[in-house]
Order: C-alpha cells, then sequence, then structure tokens
C-alpha cells in the first residue's frame, strides 16, 4: 500500500536523526522539525487508508484529529495523550520561534513522537495482514 510505504520511507529518515548535532546546528534542527510534520502527515493519512480497509466507519473523510480519534476508538491507536500532543506541536510548530520551545519539541520528537510512528508502523502492517492486504 502506497500511503503506509511513504509513511514508512518517512519515518525512517526521521529514524536516523542525529539529535545530538540537531543541538548545534540550526539547519538540521529545522529539518529534523520539518521530517517531523511531514512524518506526521504521512501517518494519519496512512492510518485513514487503513482504517478505510477495515470498514471503520467515518474513515472516508475527516480531519488529522477526527481519524486519530478514530484510530483510538478503533484501537488501532493506543497512547491518545502522545498522538494528542503529537498533532498540537504538528500545528504550531511552524510558529516556534524560541530556542527553548525548539528545545523541547526536538526531545518529544526523539522521545515521544518517533516511538509512536514506530508502534503505529508496526499496527498497520499488522492490519494490513489480517485484511488479507499485505
Amino acid at each position: 500500500m502506497k500511503k503506509l510505504g511513504n509513511f514508512v520511507s518517512r519515518l525512517n529518515v526521521l529514524k536516523g536523526a542525529d539529535f545530538g548535532f540537531a543541538g548545534n546546528n540550526e539547519i538540521y534542527r529545522t529539518g529534523v522539525i520539518g521530517q517531523f510534520n511531514l512524518t506526521f502527515e504521512l501517518a494519519w493519512k496512512a492510518l485513514q487508508a487503513v482504517l478505510r480497509i477495515h470498514g471503520a466507519e467515518g474513515a472516508e473523510t475527516g480531519s488529522p484529529r477526527e481519524i486519530l480519534q478514530l484510530g483510538f476508538k478503533t484501537g488501532f491507536i493506543d497512547d491518545q495523550t502522545v498522538w494528542l500532543t503529537m498533532l498540537k506541536k504538528r500545528n504550531s510548530a511552524a510558529h516556534i520561534y524560541d530556542e527553548d520551545e525548539t528545545d523541547e519539541l526536538l526531545l518529544l520528537i526523539r522521545d515521544s513522537f518517533t516511538p509512536a510512528f514506530c508502534v503505529l508502523e508496526s499496527t498497520l502492517k499488522d492490519k494490513l495482514a489480517e485484511a488479507g492486504e499485505e
């Protein structure tokens, strides 16, 4: 499935980020945040596509928040707090001008968001296999 493949591809780039280097290099920091934004966008769209395959009511259309809520409801996503924080940070990332906020976001990406993406990747692959869509 193309949407899942795109998400996994961007996630692999994010997993390769050198967060130590990001601490000292402004353009690299900006790049990691941009990669997070892209990975998030592809994650919720891949979730939506797999929910559709499973016939989840409400998966045909919806905002990222609505698709994430459906993911929680159907058990495709288990850590609601992390995903809602991720959505909030994605929405505000373009408006971060403070160094401390940037540092906080980078730590969240490293310690919370990337692991949550990895869990979603595994779940979506399992759900596709269940549906016979490997």
